[in-house]
């Protein structure tokens, strides 16, 4: 069959499920068991794709990663994908997410297509997302507001969970590290576990699952009062109920809830005295999911799909163990998806959708708001997308998505791709892919209305609810290219111009009372481009060799300055070596150049490299034991250097145990 033919054969979306296998992330050992799979995206255009077929670059961490690195978080996931950069959010524990040289603010994260909760009201924290129910993460980089609208502007980042087979399947896991000499409570630093089971029969399926991570901190002096790393408790629940009344049609709901309790402890220089502080914060986040999907006797698949999600934070400041500050934050989210994919009509597939999203926003401090004005977003979205399969070699996609929004009014965001199929020989073949969309962010909540507060070191912080939305334009060139199965080269050009990009304005400020007066203004251009690439050699039958690397050029426009915090090389390398039928070796490397932490004063964060090395080793009968070692040259930033930036912890030794059973039929 023609692959023409192929992919115009009419066929019932999964729900959200299949992986794009990146050589360079599957271990030489599973790629001949996997070659003869299907492998699918859905994140690039909202719909099935094949890897090779897809015009929308997909980036993907399989499960099979996931398990061989032992990432518990979504950091940890994204830590070896090439050119993302984690980076620290300011003020609370957790870590947000650069692509491209764009901010966590213009990078979109959601699971199983629908947006997730900005623990900051600005940027998700992918700390705050354990793994247990995750089969793959897809990454998608560059404007994307075309296909999932506002905050999509510098990317999407997809966290699809585990499709529920028929039968039962299930898996517990239990590990415990130790920060070494830094550990501040005894000679256990971390434990962690979790357990999933699921399944069910032809009509109805079912799956609960449970994952506790409890981190006691680190602390380079841990007979002082300071922690360089913060005291974590992470707790995820979630149980899902699917009925499929036939071979067409399936309804599911989706319920979660997240508790996280932490504590900071660190020193304020209160001349001659340092004085001890301390910050807790207890937050909650509660999910809803709801969905059903069904393919017409006409060839027409509908998809709806909805979520409602409550984020609650309360975090109190104490000095000298008096309280100074009692914040309150409570975010509520909503979001409707309608979505149909029409059957296949003279090469063409079409599809049509909408969207329906609510954002609230309520905050205060020891009882008075910290913000301006009724903070509240809703947002109506229309989009359409049209797939042209020219033959078996040219591809093109094109969309359009319009928003109306309550405080923005209109907006339209255009996308073009095409994919290109162009084998050269018989040893050799390649797919090239060229877009362009343009990419569009409202701004948010804090941004319009929020009052930063700090008269007591000297300044305020005004939300502007005058903010205009920022737009860029965003191109992405690059092909793949594969010998034999055997060697991978993959290489992506990429250009990013953004308009009335949104920071805070630091020229122009007023002073009241000796108090500086800031405000958020639409005051830059900003540019990004660069190189991505990445190589997979499967060296032997069991050693395979990856190897990325992402050269970043960004700058803001208008002060023709080098932008802050946007290293402009980041590389990474990988071995998978299955030394025994029964052992596996897996080496990642991580390097990151210097950054420009401060404009003004040129200052600058330190280059770092890491390794970590994990060994699993299978027991039998479903069993498998690992130790691992993160940061294996302990390689950690400079504390008392402001402007260094690097690695927070240092060497974490882990060991552990999982079981998994699989009855499916």
């Amino acid at each position: 069959m023609s692959r023409q033919h192929r992919y115009l054969a009419p066929r019932v979306p999964s729900l959200l499920c299949g992986a794009l296998l990146l050589p360079w992330l599957v271990p030489a050992s599973a790629q001949a068991q996997e070659s003869t799979l299907p492998t699918v995206v859905v994140t690039g255009t909202r719909s099935e794709k094949t890897a090779d077929d897809t015009p929308v670059r997909t980036e993907v961490v399989d499960r099979q990663e996931i398990d061989r690195t032992h990432a518990r978080t979504l950091k940890d996931a994204l830590e070896n994908v090439p050119g993302v950069q984690l980076r620290e959010i300011h003020g609370k524990s957790g870590f947000e997410v650069s692509l491209q040289g764009m901010t966590s603010d213009q990078v979109l994260v959601l699971i199983d297509g629908l947006p997730i909760s900005a623990s900051t009201g600005s940027t998700v924290d992918l700390s705050q997302y354990l793994l247990t129910e995750v089969d793959h993460i897809e990454v998608v980089k560059g404007a994307s507001s075309a296909q999932y609208g506002s905050s999509a502007m510098g990317g999407v980042i997809n966290v699809i969970t585990r499709p529920i087979k028929a039968g039962i399947a299930g898996s517990a896991t239990v590990d415990l590290g130790s920060y070494g000499r830094q550990n501040v409570d005894g000679d256990i630093g971390n434990t962690h576990g979790n357990f999933r089971v699921e399944g069910g029969g032809d009509q109805w399926r079912a799956r609960v699952s449970a994952d506790a991570l409890d981190d006691k901190g680190f602390s380079t002096d841990p007979d002082g009062w300071a922690r360089q790393g913060d005291a974590i408790r992470r707790q995820q629940y979630a149980g899902r109920l699917e009925w499929l009344p036939g071979k067409n049609g399936r309804l599911w709901i989706d319920a979660s809830t997240y508790r996280e309790n932490d504590e900071q402890r660190y020193q304020y220089y209160a001349p001659p005295n340092y004085v001890p502080q301390r910050k807790t914060e207890d937050i909650t986040r509660d999910r809803f999911e709801y969905g059903a999907q069904w393919k017409f006797d006409t060839g027409v698949q509908a998809r709806l799909v909805g979520m409602t999600e409550g984020y609650e934070s309360n975090s109190q400041e104490y000095s000298n163990d008096f309280r100074t500050a009692n914040r309150l934050s409570n975010q509520r989210t909503e979001h409707v998806s309608l979505q149909f994919d029409l059957p296949a009509w003279n090469r063409q597939l079409w599809q049509f959708g909408g969207d329906y999203h609510v954002e609230r926003l309520n905050q205060s401090v020891d009882n008075n708001s910290e913000l301006l004005g009724n903070a509240e977003r809703t947002a109506h979205e229309l989009y359409a997308q049209n797939d042209v399969i020219f033959n078996d070699t040219w591809e093109m996609v094109v969309g359009l998505r319009g928003q109306d929004d309550s405080d923005f009014g209109s907006h339209l965001a255009p996308k073009i791709g095409v994919r290109a199929n162009l084998p050269i020989n018989d040893d050799w073949k390649s797919v090239w892919r060229a877009n362009f969309g343009q990419g569009y962010r409202v701004p948010n909540l804090k941004e319009r209305h929020y009052l930063f507060d700090h008269s007591s070191l000297g300044y305020i912080v005004l939300g502007n609810p005058d903010l205009k939305p920022e737009s860029s334009n965003s191109f992405q060139l690059g092909g793949t290219m594969t010998w034999r199965n055997r060697v991978t080269v993959d290489a992506n050009l990429f250009y990013n111009r953004v308009r009335d990009l949104i920071q805070t304005d630091m020229d122009n400020y007023t002073v009241t009372n000796g108090i500086a007066v800031y405000t958020y203004r639409n005051v830059a251009r900003a540019r990004t481009q660069g190189l991505e690439t990445a190589v997979r050699w499967q060296a032997t039958d069991t050693l395979d060799v990856n190897a990325a690397w992402t050269f970043t050029d960004a700058k803001d426009l208008d002060a023709d300055t080098e932008l802050t915090r946007r290293p402009r090389n980041i590389a990474r390398l990988g071995f998978t070596w299955q030394a025994l039928p029964s052992t596996e070796v897996s080496l990642r490397g991580r390097y990151q150049s210097s950054e420009l932490v401060d404009s003004t004063t040129d200052a600058r964060s330190p280059a770092w490299t890491t390794f970590d090395l994990v060994i699993n080793q299978k027991l039998g009968a479903g069993f498998t034991g690992f130790v691992g070692v993160n940061n294996m040259f302990n390689k950690q930033r400079d504390f008392s250097d402001a402007n260094d930036f690097g690695p927070v912890a240092g060497r974490f030794i882990y060991l552990g145990a999982k079981y998994s059973f699989d009855a499916s039929r």
